[in-house]
C-alpha cells in the first residue's frame, strides 16, 4: 500500500451494515442474523467484511446490528477486541439504540447511519464507507476510495460484473465509459449493458463511499422527508444518481487474488442452496475462493482446540476423508467423509459415511448413518442409523428440502423424529 493510500484509509471510517434477518437461510437464521451464519470452516459471514477494512488498512469501524444481534455481538467482542484506542482503532457495535425515540428502531440502511451520525462525528472521519456485512469476497477498499477522490464523486458505488440475464435480481448501474452512473434501476427486467461488453451488467454490490460531510447532510435530508423509506439502494443512491454526480467502481479493479484465483470472486449466500455450494466448493482442488492467503487473511474469533484426529483402521471402520475440510477438534472416528465441511469440535461415529455434508460446529454424528447433500446445524446431535439424502419424499416430510435436493437438519427436526 503506498503512502497516499494509506493516508486515505486512515481518514476513512467503515460503517457495516449487519442487522439484516437472512430470511431465505430459513432455520439457519433462525437464532442468528445472517452476518453471523458460519462459513468456510472457522469464519463467520460478516467476518470477510471486516477483514477486508482490517487489511485495507482502515482502522475506524463501526457495525450496526438489530435482528437477534446476541451471536453476532457476542462474535465481535471474542474475535474483534484487538483494536487500540491509543493507536486510532476502534470497532463500536452499535445496536438500534432507540435514541431517538423508543419506537424507532433502524427502519432502513440510511437510517442506521442516521441514528449513529453523533458516535461517527466523535471521530472525525473524513470518509465513510458504507459495507454490507452479509457477503463472502475479498476486496481492497483503499482502490475504491482512491477512485472516489481522484473522480470528486459525490458517491462512489461499489460494483459486480454479473450476465445480464443474472442482473434482473439486482440494482443494477448503467455508465458511461468513464464510470459516472447514469441511470440506476432496481430489478430491472431489461438491464442495462456494460459499455463494450452486451452480454454483462453492473450490479450493485451495497458498498458506497461518501464524503463525512456530504453524507450527513443528506441523511438530515432524507429523515425530514416523510416519502422516504430510508434506504441506500431506494432513495440516496437513485437521486444522487439523477441529480448528482456518482461513479460506479467495478470489483473487478479492486478484488484480492492468489495466483489460484482466476475470476472475481463475490457470493451472495443468502439461500440454503447457495450456503451449502459455497462452502462444498471450497473442497475442491483449485477453489475459486481461495482461504489459504496469508496476505490477505481472514480474521476471526479463533477457539483453542486440539487438532483434528482421525481414528480406527480397519475395514468398514476406517476414520478417513477426501476432498474435505476438517476444523480443529473434530474426531472423525471410524467415519468416511468424502467432499465435506467439518467446522470446529464436530465428531462423527463409526461406521459412518457423509458426503458433501456441510456440519456447523459442535454436531454430533452417531453410528451407521449415511448423509448426503445436507447442512447440518450448531450443536445439533445426529442419532444412529440415520438416512438422508436417498429418498426424497421421505426427506422433505422430516428435514427442510430445497427443490435442488439440499437438506437442511435442526435439533428441532430431530427431535420431531423420536
Amino acid at each position: 500500500m503506498d503512502r497516499e493510500s494509506q493516508r486515505l484509509t486512515q481518514q476513512t471510517m467503515a460503517f457495516v451494515l449487519a442487522g439484516g434477518r437472512g430470511s431465505r437461510l430459513k432455520e439457519l437464521t433462525d437464532r442468528r442474523a445472517k452476518p453471523a451464519v458460519y462459513f468456510g470452516g472457522k469464519t463467520r459471514i460478516i467476518d470477510f467484511a471486516l477483514s477486508n477494512a482490517v487489511n485495507s488498512g482502515i482502522r475506524r469501524i463501526g457495525v450496526a446490528t438489530q435482528y437477534k444481534a446476541h451471536s453476532l455481538i457476542r462474535h465481535l467482542q471474542r474475535g474483534w477486541s484487538f483494536f487500540r484506542a491509543e493507536r486510532n482503532e476502534s470497532l463500536d457495535i452499535l445496536p438500534a439504540s432507540q435514541r431517538l425515540d423508543e419506537d424507532n428502531w433502524y427502519k432502513g440502511t440510511a437510517d442506521a447511519v442516521t441514528q449513529n451520525i453523533d458516535i461517527i462525528e466523535g471521530y472525525e472521519p473524513k470518509y465513510i464507507l458504507i459495507l454490507a456485512g452479509d457477503h463472502i469476497y475479498k476486496q481492497d477498499y483503499s482502490l475504491l476510495i482512491e477512485q472516489h477522490v481522484e473522480t470528486g464523486a459525490d458517491v462512489t458505488v461499489g460494483c459486480i460484473a454479473v450476465p445480464r440475464e443474472e442482473a434482473k435480481g439486482f440494482g443494477v448501474m448503467d455508465v458511461n465509459e468513464d464510470d459516472r452512473i447514469v441511470q440506476f434501476v432496481e430489478k430491472p427486467d431489461d438491464p442495462p449493458a456494460m459499455p463494450n461488453n452486451p452480454d454483462m451488467a453492473l450490479a450493485s454490490m451495497g458498498i458506497y463511499v461518501f464524503e463525512t460531510k456530504f453524507l450527513f447532510d443528506l441523511l438530515k435530508r432524507d429523515a425530514e422527508n416523510t416519502e422516504s423509506s430510508h434506504d441506500f439502494g431506494k432513495d440516496l443512491i437513485p437521486a444522487l444518481v439523477t441529480k448528482g454526480n456518482a461513479f460506479a467502481h467495478p470489483y473487478s479493479r479492486s478484488w484480492v487474488k492468489t495466483e489460484n484465483e482466476t475470476e472475481p470472486y463475490w457470493r451472495d449466500v443468502g439461500t440454503v442452496d447457495a450456503f451449502w455450494q459455497a462452502n462444498i466448493n471450497l473442497t475442491d482442488f483449485s477453489p475459486e475462493l481461495d482461504l489459504y492467503d496469508n496476505y490477505w487473511p481472514i480474521w476471526t474469533y479463533s477457539e483453542l482446540t486440539p487438532p483434528a484426529k482421525f481414528v480406527h483402521d480397519e475395514d468398514g471402520r476406517r476414520g478417513s476423508a477426501v476432498s474435505s475440510m476438517v476444523s480443529g477438534g473434530c474426531i472423525i472416528s471410524g467415519a468416511t467423509l468424502n467432499r465435506c465441511l467439518m467446522f470446529t469440535g464436530v465428531r462423527v461415529h463409526s461406521y459412518t459415511t457423509l458426503e458433501c455434508v456441510v456440519a456447523l460446529p459442535y454436531v454430533q454424528i452417531g453410528r451407521n448413518v449415511r448423509l448426503k447433500n445436507v447442512v447440518v446445524d450448531r450443536d445439533v446431535i445426529i442419532p444412529d442409523n440415520l438416512t438422508v439424502g436417498d429418498d426424497a419424499e421421505l426427506d422433505g416430510k422430516r428435514f427442510r428440502r430445497t427443490d435442488n435436493g439440499i437438506c437442511l437438519i435442526t435439533q428441532p427436526m430431530i427431535d420431531e423424529l423420536v
